[in-house]
């Protein structure tokens, strides 16, 4: 599975880790991609998200209805 956000989009950064000797190799920033089941009362259902945790206290402040309309507005299946 990719490392990618579902509600913020939010995907791998590239940049350079620096040693004490001040050589230069390449590193990636990965998000901190979390797999969390909400219900979703419209749905009477349940559904598996993978959230950065900036976006779970997105979730937590929008709600979980909003959250998923603006998935789908992306263009994402869920």
């Amino acid at each position: 599975m990719s490392a990618r956000c579902q509600l913020t989009g939010a995907s791998p950064s590239f940049g350079k880790k620096v040693s004490h000797s001040h050589r230069r190799t390449s590193r990636r920033f990965d998000p901190n991609i979390q797999s969390k089941r909400y219900w979703v009362p419209g749905e009477g259902r349940y559904v598996r998200l993978r959230l950065s945790a900036r976006a779970i206290k997105t979730v937590d402040r929008i709600g979980v209805e909003a959250a998923v309309a603006r998935i789908r507005a992306r263009g994402e299946r869920i």
